[in-house]
């Protein structure tokens, strides 16, 4: 196979529809538009327009708000975390860091950090350090003997 050889699969190029470019093109006179009326001419923006009706956009209730400054977290369950380390993916003797959940697998993107939550069974003594916890992510930790130190307390 040479430069010079290289085609497209047939079929999977369209060539442009020329309209407006007399009978034999399917597409004369009119240019698809019909005839005559708003539609027919240039420049017509009527999508969204009922005649004078109030728009159904308008009519219906707006609800909701969208934070743009709202922080995006990863969110680690510590019977997730226990998991790893009983699979061995996590070490649990050495410090468990953001990047340590990431390169086991745990974590997939930090986003704004990770936030670690208490949903499920944890026993094993670590030290932790991670953006965000709930209070009882924390007592679950330290009732287990480990520590853990969030970005919140470091600020403090």
């Amino acid at each position: 196979m040479k430069l010079n050889e290289l085609r497209d699969n047939p079929g999977a190029t369209k060539s442009r529809k020329r309209i407006a470019r007399g009978p034999g093109s399917g597409t004369g006179k009119t240019a698809g538009r019909g005839v005559k009326g708003q539609k027919s001419r240039s420049g017509v923006a009527i999508n969204g327009y009922e005649g004078g009706q109030m728009p159904l956009y308008m009519r219906l209730p707006k609800r909701g708000f969208n934070n743009i400054n709202a922080k995006r977290h990863a969110v680690v369950n510590l019977g997730l975390l226990q998991k790893f380390i009983d699979a061995g993916k996590v070490d649990a003797k050495k410090p468990i860091t953001e990047a340590v959940l990431v390169e086991s697998g745990l974590v997939r993107r930090i986003h704004d950090g990770v936030r670690l939550l208490a949903k499920g069974e944890f026993k094993a003594k670590v030290n932790l350090t991670v953006t965000g916890a709930s209070k009882t992510a924390i007592a679950s930790v330290e009732a287990a003997g480990g520590s853990i130190t969030t970005a919140a307390v470091a600020a403090e």
